[in-house]
């Protein structure tokens, strides 16, 4: 039996991307789509970096970056190299690939927030043209792709696997990890028609090491949900049992190290004040969202996520109750958070449970201060505000405060330092194991 014929923009799109004349459009940015973007034009390609911030054009164009584990000599080796950027969204015309890499978060109602995914669309479709693929990487719920991104594609009078070609392949950076650059880290490609899948795998064999074609966008868009719920539910797990040995007096963290030796059956997950990052908090929520449609109640998911959601408070109460003991309100109590990014030794603060502990505290009229060597000074964010600066650590400044508080615990901290000066810690990490009296478990 013969195969289907290909149609010819399908064959014309992988020639220009064999041959590395494929123009690569990248929307977002910021810690996807700027790896992405440095990792094609590092393969030869010609790329178009699109933004809405000025400030990021502006620093993508003078050769800069604005992203700590992004040097700047790499940025301006692709400039050099003839990657653009621009806020100039007519220019999608001259993209072959157009990969959106932009926000989904949640709205106040914990409901999916596609504005940037369809705000982005909906500015270039009229830019569209066939021979191109688009590829949405954001992470959403199933369904997405296909219900929401083809109807817009189609009304610009292109059909969908022939003329034009649309997939989904969710993102999976993982910021700091210099093990799993963009390359190795295999790229799952599901497409609306086989002929979308091929020019999906086409464009990402391209710059990435490993491909792995699914049966569906559909397909590609809950693997990346089960990816972030697997871990979302089992730190909410091992956070709650962090609540449980806190009433027994058993150290979670020494719980967590001796169940971890078992050689089979056991992967370690440890506890923290809540959780953080563009994934872990957000994604399993937009499955919620979507399996009500379908009449399912995913309780176990939306438990971990209430559970998570609870840890800063735990921590608070920890704090206030630590400073009672030694004659001390929490309220105007001089506290210093350690650690602001969401995880260890990176500058990203997206979701960081950090935030929600401060604001937690300074709603309970403590007077805060932090200290992040990644983090200089609080960043502008849309729903948070803090004017902090990072502050300097030295023995004279950890004696000023009533209690530190470990909330991120980078590996550029001084411990022994902190140990030794501070008159309070609420350890929230399992940083320090020793037995002190001046240390508090949280």
């Amino acid at each position: 039996m013969n195969a289907p014929k290909q149609p010819a923009p399908l064959i014309d799109l992988c020639r220009r991307v064999a041959d590395r004349t494929a123009v690569i459009g990248i929307f977002g940015m910021g810690y996807v789509g700027l790896p992405l973007a440095l990792r094609y034009s590092e393969m030869g390609f010609p790329v178009i970096g699109f933004d809405v911030d000025d400030s990021k054009i502006a620093r993508l164009q003078s050769g800069g970056s604005y992203i700590e584990h992004i040097g700047a000599a790499r940025v301006a080796a692709a400039v050099a190299n003839g990657l653009e950027a621009t806020t100039d969204m007519s220019r999608a015309a001259e993209a072959d690939a157009l990969m959106l890499c932009v926000p989904t978060p949640l709205n106040r109602y914990r409901e999916p927030d596609l504005r940037f995914v369809l705000g982005t669309v909906e500015s270039v479709a009229s830019h569209l043209r066939s021979g191109q693929v688009v590829s949405l990487e954001s992470t959403t719920y199933p369904g997405t792709t296909e219900e929401e991104l083809v109807p817009r594609i189609e009304n610009q009078g292109l059909t969908v696997g022939r003329d034009i070609f649309v997939v989904y392949s969710p993102e999976r950076e993982d910021p700091g990890n210099a093990d799993y650059p963009t390359e190795r880290i295999p790229k799952v490609v599901g497409g609306i028609t086989p002929a979308c899948t091929e020019a999906g795998l086409a464009l990402y064999g391209a710059a990435v090491d490993h491909v792995v074609p699914v049966s569906s966008t559909r397909t590609a868009e809950m693997t990346k949900l089960l990816e972030n719920i697997q871990r979302a539910v089992n730190i909410g797990l091992v956070n709650e049992l962090k609540l449980v040995c806190d009433r027994m007096g058993i150290d979670i963290f020494e719980v967590v190290k001796a169940a971890a030796t078992k050689p089979f059956g056991f992967t370690p997950y440890y506890p923290g004040p809540g959780i953080g990052g563009h994934c872990i908090p957000i994604d399993p929520f937009y499955l919620t969202w979507k399996a009500r449609e379908y009449g399912v109640h995913t309780r176990f998911i939306e438990l971990a996520g209430e559970i998570n959601a609870r840890m800063p408070n735990f921590v608070v109460d920890k704090v206030a109750d630590s400073l009672n003991r030694r004659g001390l309100p929490l309220k105007e109590s001089r506290l210093l958070i350690l650690g602001i990014a969401y995880k260890p030794n990176v500058d990203d603060m997206r979701e960081s449970p950090s935030i929600a502990l401060m604001e937690r505290l300074r709603e309970k009229g403590a007077i805060l201060a932090y200290s992040d060597p990644h983090v200089p000074a609080f960043p502008k964010m849309r729903e948070h505000s803090f004017d902090l600066q990072s502050t300097v650590l030295d023995a004279a400044t950890l004696e000023v405060f009533d209690a530190v508080i470990l909330a991120t615990d980078h590996t550029s901290f001084d411990y022994d330092l902190i140990r030794d000066h501070a008159r309070l810690i609420i350890d929230t990490r399992g940083r320090f194991q020793e037995s002190l009296p001046h240390v508090v478990k949280a």
